[in-house]
C-alpha cells in the first residue's frame, strides 16, 4: 500500500508540474498580445467574474462593508463591481509585463520623487520603499531604469509551482532589478551595503502577518497584523523609509510617487514606521477604493491575548 501511495503521489506531482508548464505557456501567449486586445479579453473576464463565477464575492463584500460602514448596500455592490473590473485589468496588465518594451513602458508609467531617492543613492545610502496591493504594483519594477539604487524586489516564492514562479520573476527582473525571497532580503541588502552598493529594498508590506509575530493596529476599522520586518530592517540600517503611492491616470496608465516617511529610523518612536505606513496606505486607498485587493483575506486572524494593539 505504501509503495502504491508513493507511486500515486509521484504521478500526481508529474501531472501537476506538466499542467503548470502548460498554463505558463498560455500566459506567455497572452503576454504577446497588444494591450488593447488584452483589455477586450479583460472585459469578457469581468462579465464572467461578476455574473457567473462571482469570485470571492462574499469576502469582497464583507471587507468593503467593514471598511466603509457609511455606504449603502447598493454602494457596496457597485464598489465590488468596480473592483472586479480593476482586478481583471491588473491581471492582464501583469501578464503583459512579461513582454513589454521600454518604449511601451514609457507610455504607460511615470514616476515622481525619483530625484529624492537618487539623492540618497549618490550619498551611498540605501533606502526602503513600502508598497501595497493598490492600483498596479507590478509595473513599479520599471523604476530600475531611473533609480541609481540596486532595486531588491522582495517576494514570496510560489510553492509547488516553479514554472509560474520563474514566469513572474522573469517579468519583474527584466529592467535590472533583483527578485529576492522574503527570508533573504535583509541579508542581501546588508551584503550590498558592505560592497558599498546602495540598495533600494522594495517591499509590498500589507500582507497579513502571523498573529503572534505581527504588529497589531487598526486598518479600515478592524484589527490587523503587519509584518515587523520592515521596521526592524529600517532601524538596524537607519536607512530612510519611503512610501510608494500609485495613481491610475487612465486605463493602463499609472503615476508612481515616492514620498519620504522617516529619514532617521533609528531615532523614530517604537512602531512609528509601521503606523505611518498604515495611515498613509489607508488614506490613499480611501481616495480610490476600487483599486485595492479586497479579495485578499486580510482580516482572517484575531489578535491573541496579551499582544498589545498599537495606535
Amino acid at each position: 500500500m505504501a509503495a502504491q501511495k508513493k507511486q500515486q503521489q509521484e504521478l500526481n506531482s508529474v501531472f501537476t508540474n506538466w499542467m503548470n508548464h502548460f498554463v505558463v505557456i498560455i500566459l506567455k501567449g497572452f503576454a504577446w498580445l497588444p494591450l488593447p486586445v488584452l483589455y477586450v479579453i479583460a472585459d469578457l473576464f469581468y462579465f464572467l467574474l461578476k455574473n457567473v463565477i462571482r469570485y470571492r464575492s462574499a469576502i469582497i463584500t464583507d471587507n468593503l462593508g467593514n471598511a466603509f460602514p457609511e455606504k449603502t448596500e447598493t454602494e457596496i455592490k457597485n464598489l465590488r463591481n468596480r473592483f472586479y473590473r480593476y482586478f481583471c485589468d491588473v491581471f492582464f496588465e501583469s501578464l503583459k509585463l512579461y513582454h513589454m518594451s521600454e518604449k511601451q513602458m514609457k507610455k504607460h508609467v511615470t514616476f515622481k520623487g525619483v530625484d529624492e531617492l537618487n539623492r540618497f543613492a549618490e550619498k551611498g545610502k540605501g533606502v526602503l520603499v513600502l508598497a501595497y496591493h493598490h492600483q498596479n504594483w507590478e509595473w513599479g519594477s520599471y523604476l530600475q531604469t531611473q533609480a541609481k539604487h540596486r532595486i531588491l524586489m522582495v517576494y514570496n516564492k510560489m510553492r509547488n509551482n516553479q514554472p509560474m514562479d520563474n514566469f513572474l520573476l522573469r517579468a519583474r527582473e527584466q529592467w535590472g532589478g533583483q527578485g529576492v525571497q522574503m527570508g533573504r532580503a535583509a541579508k542581501v541588502a546588508f551584503d550590498l551595503e558592505k560592497q558599498k552598493i546602495p540598495a533600494l529594498l522594495w517591499l509590498v508590506a500589507d500582507q497579513s502577518a502571523l498573529p503572534d509575530q505581527g504588529i497589531w493596529t487598526r486598518f479600515f476599522n478592524r484589527e490587523a497584523a503587519f509584518f515587523p520586518g520592515p521596521e526592524k530592517i529600517a532601524r538596524k540600517t537607519n536607512q530612510p523609509v519611503f512610501f510608494q503611492r500609485v495613481r491610475r491616470v487612465a486605463r493602463g496608465r499609472y503615476e508612481y510617487e515616492f514620498k519620504l516617511m522617516v529619514e532617521e529610523p533609528a531615532t523614530a518612536s517604537p512602531n512609528e514606521i509601521v503606523l505611518s505606513y498604515v495611515r498613509n496606505m489607508e488614506k490613499a486607498i480611501r481616495e480610490a477604493p476600487e483599486y485595492y485587493l479586497w479579495s485578499h483575506k486580510r482580516w482572517k486572524h484575531k489578535r491573541p491575548e496579551g499582544i498589545q494593539l498599537v495606535q
